[in-house]
Formats: structure tokens, sequence, C-alpha cells
């Protein structure tokens, strides 16, 4: 029986881009391009980009990175979309997943493997990868907002989000039930606390 090839996690940084465009540009130009949580249309619109344009200039001068990939034998199967939760338009005006605090937490929005490298604990390694940098980086703690399921099967489409046992497995503590939905579920912000803030 092969053995799978370990999972490595990297951040989407300017010389992965081909990595990043195999993965997330399946629905050319008018795919989501990991952009729609992030709520930064307007400015694309305003400089004349596509949305592979924007994420590529993000790549270039956004920190934390736009996202971070999954490799195995070096290539890319999976991503996970971030941010920083203080200065992401969309989250910044949205009425429906709430500001607990004003900590400069790192976000989580959005995660995707390809087919025939999921149930290999990749979604599990992006998130560990991502809590990672937000550590080394200094980040007083990461945030996700996915659903629970309660066992069961959702569309992958519709999960992008995450599911929550696998966030709870990696530290995270349940905050509140959003008004975001998810396939017909409500989005849980669940936030990894990664310093102490009453020193």
């Amino acid at each position: 029986m092969q053995t799978a090839a370990p999972v490595r996690i990297v951040p989407a940084t300017p010389e992965r881009w081909e990595d990043v465009a195999r993965l997330l540009g399946g629905d050319g130009d008018r795919g989501c391009w990991c952009q729609a949580w992030r709520g930064r249309d307007t400015i694309a619109r305003a400089l004349g980009e596509t949305r592979p344009e924007t994420l590529r200039r993000q790549m270039t001068e956004q920190l934390p990175p736009p996202g971070y990939l999954a490799l195995a034998d070096d290539a890319a199967i999976g991503w996970a979309g971030t941010s920083l939760r203080t200065t992401t338009p969309r989250l910044l005006a949205s009425r429906t997943i709430p500001s607990i605090d004003d900590q400069p937490v790192w976000t989580i929005g959005c995660l995707r493997v390809l087919p025939g490298s999921r149930r290999r604990g990749v979604s599990r390694a992006l998130i560990a990868g991502v809590v990672e940098a937000a550590r080394a980086a200094g980040a007083p703690g990461v945030e996700a907002w996915p659903i629970d399921p309660g066992g069961r099967r959702v569309d992958v489409g519709l999960a992008f989000v995450g599911i929550l046992h696998t966030f709870l497995e990696a530290g995270f503590r349940p905050v509140v039930e959003t008004a975001a939905r998810s396939a017909g579920l409500p989005r849980i912000l669940v936030r990894l606390d990664l310093r102490r803030t009453d020193a």
C-alpha cells in the first residue's frame, strides 16, 4: 500500500502564484479567487483589476499573506484564505459576523482541498500551519467562522468556511453563534488566543 506524501504548509508568496492559480482558477476570472469574503471588490474595480489580479497583488503586499498552501510532493492540494480581521473591509462592516473585540487577530475565511486529497487531514494541517505562522508573527489570536453540521454530510462547496469540530480539535473555543449562514447552518465564531491579554 502506497503511503500518502506528507503535507507541508507554506505562505502564498509571489513565487507560488502558479500553484495558487492551479488551485483556485477552475472557474477562470469569474471564480471566487478568495475575494468574496474580504470585501475589497470596490478597491479592485477602481484599480481596473480582475479577481486574479487582486489576489496576485495581495500576495505581494498583504500581511499576513492572503492565504496558505498545503503541498504534497510539492503540488498544491489545499488552500486556507487568511487576513487580518481589523483591516478586512467586509468583516469590519459585517452585521452578521460580530467583532468580539478590537484585537488584530488573524482570520481563516475559507478552506479548500482538492478532490482526491480530501479525508487525509489537509484542512487540519492548513489550520495548524496558519496558527503556527500567526504565533510566530506575534498575532494575539486566530478566528474563523465554521459551521457545525452535526454529523450530516454537507456539500463541499458550502462547507468552504470549515467544519466546527476541526477547529475545536485544533484548540479553538466557540465564542458565539453568528447570524451568518452557510449550507443553511449558522456559522460559529471560534477563537484561538495566542497570547495573554491580561498581563
